[in-house]
């Protein structure tokens, strides 16, 4: 995934101005307490930063990836 379908999801899942604020203002204790906004200009992966905030948001699986994306593989760690 790259940062720009990072933002994309954002923007379809949470819808615009919500999910900009989400990536701003929640703290996410899977990133050490990073927004994923920090945790994306840390060098964190985008789809591990997707993950973490759906997860914290509660947003079931099949929701998080959109009407015309396909869940990218998770990055080797």
């Amino acid at each position: 995934m790259r940062e720009r379908e990072f933002w994309e999801l954002v923007d379809e899942v949470f819808g615009h101005g919500y999910g900009r604020s989400l990536v701003q203002d929640q703290h996410l204790d899977a990133l050490a307490g990073l927004t994923a906004a920090q945790a994306l200009s840390a060098g964190e992966q985008p789809r591990v930063v997707w993950n973490v905030l759906c997860d914290h948001m509660d947003v079931p699986d099949p929701q998080r990836w959109g009407a015309d994306h396909n869940a990218p593989p998770m990055p080797v760690r």
